[in-house]
């Protein structure tokens, strides 16, 4: 009986799409070089062939990356281009586990935050809101921009800030917007959203730390001035 390949498996089981829809974590080790190498032989698919190599390495990622090209391509389906790309990837396996892990800046305090969206937003010639992503310890994963808009506001969703939220698995968030007028003082529209974007986290166990008012040569904080309280 013929091997289907991988293009005429169930859309569900094929590396790539499992992936898109599941995460890398979710792939074996012989599915993920699949997709690196793209294709099989005639007789068999590339999760199949890589099943294969794999097992004549002992199941071992390690002894794969050790393994020379001659004897990569002495197995069947292998050529020199499929090759030279399980040596690269390993070789970015072995360089990546040598890296030092990474430390993300803490947010800690109003100044934290302040400092980091100064450079970023300083010079805006209009109003834009900023959506700082944290995790439990308070150190940063990311930050994003989430309302755009004229000399004197700006419009945002509160539904976009709490999908930002949730895609980057945050457990804080902070948010953060210029007044080119220079003023610091914030107007009421920031403290109604300041009070929804609070309300909306606090419904998905997240924690709203600060909302910064940013302004040349200074700034407001919500969190300083004890003005995070939701029940207003």
């Amino acid at each position: 009986m013929d091997k289907l390949s991988i293009a005429q498996w169930d859309e569900a089981d094929r590396p790539r799409e499992k992936l898109e829809r599941l995460g890398p974590q979710a792939l074996s080790n012989a599915e993920l070089l699949a997709i690196l190498i793209g294709s099989g032989s005639a007789d068999e698919s590339a999760v199949d062939l890589m099943r294969r190599v794999l097992q004549g390495c002992g199941g071992s990622l390690r002894r794969l990356g050790r393994t020379p090209m001659a004897a990569l391509c002495a197995y069947k389906g292998i050529g020199p281009a499929k090759a030279v790309t399980l040596m690269a990837a390993c070789e970015l396996g072995r360089r990546r586990a040598a890296e030092p892990a990474e430390q993300r800046p803490q947010m800690a305090s109003s100044r934290d935050i302040y400092n980091y969206f100064l450079p970023l937003m300083q010079d805006l010639p209009t109003e834009e809101c900023h959506v700082m992503l944290l995790n439990q310890q308070l150190r940063l994963i990311d930050s994003r921009c989430v309302g755009r808009g004229g000399l004197s506001s700006t419009l945002v969703d509160v539904r976009c800030v709490m999908y930002e939220a949730i895609t980057a698995r945050a457990s804080a968030l902070a948010l953060c917007h210029n007044h080119p007028s220079g003023a610091t003082r914030p107007s009421a529209d920031d403290d109604r959203l300041t009070q929804r974007v609070a309300r909306a986290a606090a419904l998905l166990d997240l924690r709203l730390v600060d909302h910064i008012v940013l302004a040349d040569g200074g700034y407001f904080s919500y969190a300083d001035e004890g003005r995070l309280d939701t029940t207003h």
